[in-house]
């Protein structure tokens, strides 16, 4: 159904209602800031999850090639299926283009809440080994926070969130505040204790938004996954039903679904932003809504691909873009080195009625960390996320009765799968395409990356050490990757609008505020200056509560 604009000149708007966006809806209407929160997609309703809902109960059976021939390129992402397809965009709806040979897969969902229904709930700190990088190995630029200054934020959104993990002492990793970890499997635990006494690295369980008790009126996960579909008990962090309701139970704050943003607008007489144009999905009418302040928490590329749309006299190739920064050094995780193998009996016999832990096993960074040695084929490193366990093995060879008994005796798997850091390059980059407009009329992207040759060496040696600690937990037909997935692949898109100290080298400054645009701001993952090797949404929630209390703060003193 297709809406009215709001008249009224709101405190904020915020564009984007997911891991980011619903944090700065939460803390400045809480705050007593009049906010208005837009969002591309409708709302989704609890009815609609399907996590308990086997596929025989699908009118396709999860195997429709009607969703894929819509949706090429997001059934490439794990969670795009029968059961939630429509929280996916429509691809040929919300195209963008990339060069010949050039591949990228952007995975993208226009809901209230956004990625946050699908994601997979790893959340890990950086610390200073990731951003002051450059200050390590000479390569690029230094984030203008430290580790001490955004500690604090952390502990704000690992506190609400609910972040269950293990305390580990690891400098490359800081600890956070943490509920009880998940237990890991007997061969996780034989892999730990291998690891750490013939390389000295760790092994621990993953650091995951999936509540292990009580926390904020939610009971406990209960093990049924996939996530992905839903929980009906709200045990792991989705914006929708947490940060967003907040938010609207302020009643300083007004959702506008299915408002996809075209651009913002400006007042050149004062540079000032002074609201956004918006088009109702539905019924393809533009709107506008007036504030003080424009925040953009689309995703890294919607709001740089926001930005560039938003081009004036004054600022002819984007909004906010006199350094000339905006749209380059896009990142994605590299991924796609790793090893598998089998262990013999440690994790039992399998069971399809048994717990799915919604989590898996991490190994923190241990290349070119500080005090170690230094790699001589790249610099920065990867982390590992894998999992052990028994399942049933349908593979198994021989017929009749045999085959029957070896298909219940099972197999014990073991996986290393790494995420390495993706170094900010100039030459990837995203950009306007002047001849391809989405099903609303608004610009699509070109979206301009490759991974290059550190990046490559990264995953070669990735695949190399996963099959050193396979084969040090006693693992048996380890077979082992080295390739390089396409970007995007990693689902971690960062940087286009980078924050930095010198406005001639960087497009925010470091509170997440444009250098040229004072009262505009980014907050979610455009703002980084480098990728790191951690999955990046608990950063990006942090660096969001720390850019929203500044604004608060300077609300306050009229400032705004």
């Amino acid at each position: 159904m297709a809406q009215n604009a709001p008249s009224q000149v709101f405190d904020a708007v915020v564009v984007g209602s997911g891991a980011t966006g619903g944090w700065a809806a939460k803390r400045l209407s809480e705050a007593g800031l009049k906010v208005a929160l837009l969002d591309a997609g409708r709302k989704v309703e609890p009815r609609e999850f399907t996590e308990h809902l086997p596929e025989f109960r699908l009118k396709y059976r999860n195997r429709s090639p009607e969703i894929a021939r819509r949706r090429p390129v997001q059934t490439q992402c794990y969670a795009c299926k029968e059961y939630n397809y429509d929280w996916f965009v429509d691809d040929f709806d919300n195209p963008y283009s990339t060069p010949s040979g050039m591949p990228f897969t952007w995975q993208r969902l226009r809901v209230v809440g956004g990625r946050t229904h699908v994601w997979g709930r790893q959340s890990y700190r950086l610390s200073d080994l990731d951003l002051k990088a450059a200050s390590h190995d000479g390569y690029g630029e230094d984030w203008p926070v430290s580790y001490r200054e955004l500690a604090p934020y952390y502990d704000i959104a690992e506190e609400y969130v609910g972040i269950s993990g293990a305390a580990e002492r690891n400098p490359a990793l800081p600890d956070g505040k943490f509920q009880p970890a998940m237990k890991m499997t007997c061969g996780e635990v034989l892999l730990r204790e291998r690891v750490a006494k013939k390389f000295g690295w760790t092994v621990t369980i993953g650091r995951t938004a999936n509540i292990t008790q009580a926390h904020m009126g939610h009971p406990a996960c209960h093990y049924c996954g996939p996530c992905e579909r839903g929980c009906a008990t709200f045990s792991y962090f989705t914006s929708a039903f947490t940060t967003v309701a907040d938010a609207l139970k302020s009643k300083n704050c007004t959702l506008i679904p299915n408002a996809i943003v075209a651009k913002v607008d400006m007042d050149d007489a004062n540079n000032k932003a002074r609201g956004v144009t918006w088009v109702d999905r539905e019924s393809r009418k533009s709107y506008s809504v007036r504030a003080k302040a424009v925040i953009l928490c689309a995703q890294a590329l919607e709001s740089t691909r926001i930005l560039l749309n938003s081009s004036t006299r004054a600022y002819p190739s984007g909004l906010a873009n006199s350094s000339g920064a905006l749209g380059h050094y896009l990142m994605d995780h590299c991924t796609g080195g790793g090893a598998t193998g089998e262990l013999s009996g440690v994790n039992g016999l399998p069971d399809l009625n048994s717990p799915r832990r919604p989590n898996g096993i991490y190994i923190v960074r241990y290349r070119n960390v500080e005090g170690g040695p230094r790699h001589p084929r790249f610099i920065r490193g990867y982390g590992f996320q894998g999992r052990s366990g028994a399942s049933v093995n349908y593979k198994a060879p021989g017929f009749g009765a045999a085959y029957k008994e070896a298909v219940k005796a099972g197999i014990d798997t073991i996986s290393l799968g790494a995420f390495g850091e993706s170094l900010p390059r100039s030459e990837n980059y995203i950009a306007i395409d002047p001849n391809l407009r989405d099903a609303w009329g608004i610009p699509a992207l070109h979206i301009h990356m490759t991974h290059g040759e550190n990046e490559r060496a990264l995953m070669e040696d990735a695949g190399t050490t996963a099959a050193e600690m396979l084969e040090a937990a006693g693992a048996k037909n380890i077979k082992i990757t080295t390739r390089v997935e396409m970007p995007g692949m990693a689902i971690h898109e960062l940087g286009t609008a980078r924050m930095g100290s010198d406005p001639k080298k960087s497009v925010l400054d470091a509170w997440n505020q444009a250098h040229d645009v004072k009262n505009l701001f980014v907050m979610d993952g455009a703002c980084f200056v480098s990728s790191a090797c951690q999955n990046p949404t608990l950063t990006m929630m942090a660096l969001c509560i720390r850019a929203s209390d500044r604004l608060i703060d300077r609300f306050r003193r009229n400032e705004v």
